[in-house]
């Protein structure tokens, strides 16, 4: 179910993270739907969502209660059992995130007439969650043993745990002692020892480690020390498989004309980067010129047309994953075998200098946690300081929250991310209002991209429940607002 085209396989980082402060959904005729914000709780996506994670929890249930049946090694069982604990709780976090107090399932469904389930508190959703997940870091296998990014390893559930306190410390729970957990949690990664950024990268297809990163995606490399969980794709849909996704087809560099499919991939470009994602970057950073194209396909010869440095600011197509990297072959026309990160060890970083200035303020240990991620952004060495690349010094606490927010938004645009963030840190309606007053002033053009922002209000913090469970389910009730 990660892998659907609900999930990560397209909808959860096109439409669901569709409109935040990094990116807006580019059709000036779209005024319906998640992306801009103008939707109601028959909405299709909403339903997808709903959906899909309820699945992925029945099979997790149903593996659960099953699991001592079959005559296996033990090792092997206590890992398969980990992996479903953990994949429970992720479930539950992608929903709880997303939809506030849920119904609470922890048992597999045994008959259809028992549909009728209260909703449970958030704060104790995600009590289960914490339980799910500690008790699957001490059974799943290290990500060295594994050897790949598709499974959830221990440093995997310590990452996402990382995650979950963080917004347990935020928006709308606020348990501020969820930061040293959290901190905790990300501290264990990092000492792990399995686990680096990458600073290397093949220059016959590139010019910087981080952009190396996503060709890797579009590639089938797996680089576990960088990207360290990712929803696993592959194949063309020519060899009787679906298995594939959407990433670089409906996320990319725009160009469609079949004519050029074998060698540029077709793309719809749905997803542009905001001029204040633009204008982030610092002119030296690397990351600028792969998130944000520098150029554009010419539809009728195929050939790549620059764009000028200083053009098109409030447009470019959001570029981190690009077709004409895959390598497999026919290349379909929507969809692909390029992976989607669920968890790179540079977000690890940035929870880790967040939580620690939480904790501790803007220490030592903070800074560098961050000026590792800065310096491979600059491509420099991550463990030499540089006056270039690494942040002001002396931040207040304050100051340098702030700094960690602008920098989740240049290392981590695009990446399914943004939109929980800005709503845990209390700042989705502000920021989002101040987007689209920013897109407006650039010119009519560029305008549409502010619709999201302009539609949005404070019952969005949350999504409605779909319709389809407030019909069967009698105990349900409705978020505020929706």
């Amino acid at each position: 179910m990660i892998g659907s085209e609900g999930l990560y396989g397209n909808n959860l980082w096109l439409e669901w993270n569709g409109c935040t402060d990094d990116g807006y959904y580019a059709r000036s005729a779209q005024t319906t739907g998640l992306m801009v914000n103008n939707f109601d709780y028959s909405n299709d996506r909403i339903a997808s969502f709903w959906a899909n994670c309820y699945t992925g929890i029945e099979r997790a249930n149903q593996l659960i209660a099953n699991i001592n049946i079959p005559a296996m090694d033990a090792a092997k069982r206590d890992a398969i059992l980990g992996e479903a604990l953990f994949l429970r709780g992720y479930y539950y976090f992608l929903l709880v995130t997303r939809f506030g107090d849920i119904p609470l399932r922890l048992e597999p469904t045994t008959s259809p007439n028992n549909a009728d389930i209260a909703r449970t508190p958030i704060a104790d959703v995600y009590k289960q969650i914490l339980k799910d997940m500690t008790d699957a870091e001490a059974k799943v296998n290290t990500s060295t043993a594994m050897g790949h990014a598709s499974r959830v390893s221990k440093t995997v559930v310590q990452g996402i745990l990382a995650r979950v306190c963080l917004h347990m410390a935020g928006y709308p729970l606020n348990d501020a002692t969820k930061y040293a957990e959290a901190l905790a949690w990300a501290n264990k990664v990092q000492t792990s020892g399995e686990h680096l950024l990458r600073t290397t990268f093949n220059a016959a297809l590139t010019n910087s480690a981080y952009s190396q990163i996503f060709i890797n995606h579009a590639q089938d490399i797996y680089d576990v020390k960088e990207s360290m969980w990712e929803a696993d794709f592959k194949g063309t849909r020519a060899d009787g498989y679906v298995e594939t996704g959407r990433l670089g087809n409906t996320m990319g560099i725009t160009m469609t004309s079949v004519n050029f499919q074998a060698d540029t991939g077709y793309c719809y470009g749905f997803i542009k980067g905001t001029g204040r994602l633009f204008k982030l970057y610092g002119n030296a950073d690397l990351r600028k010129a792969w998130s944000l194209t520098t150029y554009t396909y010419n539809n009728s010869t195929g050939a790549r047309v620059n764009i000028s440095p200083t053009a098109n600011t409030y447009g470019r197509d959001a570029a981190k994953w690009r077709r004409s990297y895959e390598l497999q072959r026919p290349k379909d026309k929507n969809h692909g075998p390029t992976n989607f990160p669920i968890l790179r060890y540079a977000d690890v970083l940035l929870m880790l200098a967040e939580a620690e200035n939480q904790v501790n303020g803007p220490t030592a240990v903070a800074y560098n946690a961050i000026n590792q991620v800065r310096r491979r952004g600059y491509g420099l060495p991550t463990g030499t300081p540089s006056v270039v690349a690494d942040l002001t010094p002396g931040l207040s606490k304050n100051d340098f929250q702030l700094a960690i927010e602008d920098e989740r938004s240049r290392e981590l645009c695009f990446e399914g991310l943004r939109r929980e963030d800005l709503v845990r840190w209390g700042k989705l309606i502000t920021v989002m209002h101040a987007v689209a007053a920013d897109q407006r002033t650039y010119g009519a053009g560029f305008a549409y991209g502010g619709l999201g922002g302009e539609n949005i209000a404070d019952k969005h913090k949350l999504y409605p429940i779909p319709a389809a469970e407030i019909t069967v389910n009698k105990l349900m009730t409705q978020n505020p607002g929706w």
